[in-house]
């Protein structure tokens, strides 16, 4: 494989998506429950500022791996939910999983 070949493969975008300190962390807080609320994403993750963590969302979100809900109630609530697709990652997450285990 060349890198021209490189730059449109499905692995390599799959990675990229993944890619990101907390996004596995994310992801599985959304696996768990379904919906998650910003607020207990944040206290679920130690050491992560608000800011990274909002990034990391928002790039979920753009690769519609997340879904953003916005209750308007006073004070405002922001929820966030796997949408169909990011439901998909569930078992390639667990096979992760399990063979990250193997490595020890």
């Amino acid at each position: 494989m060349n890198f021209e070949e490189f730059k449109n493969c499905g692995l390599r975008r799959s990675l990229n998506i993944l890619s990101g300190k907390w996004k596995p962390l994310i992801l599985h807080n959304l696996f768990e429950k379904d919906q998650v609320r910003f607020v207990e994403l944040w206290r679920n993750m130690p050491r992560v500022s608000k800011k990274v963590l909002a990034e990391q969302l928002k790039q979920l979100e753009e690769d519609l791996i997340i879904e953003r809900i916005e209750v308007y109630n006073f004070p405002p609530e922001v929820y966030y939910k796997l949408t169909e697709k990011g439901k998909k990652l569930g078992p390639i997450l667990s096979q992760l999983h399990l063979w990250g285990n193997e490595l020890r």
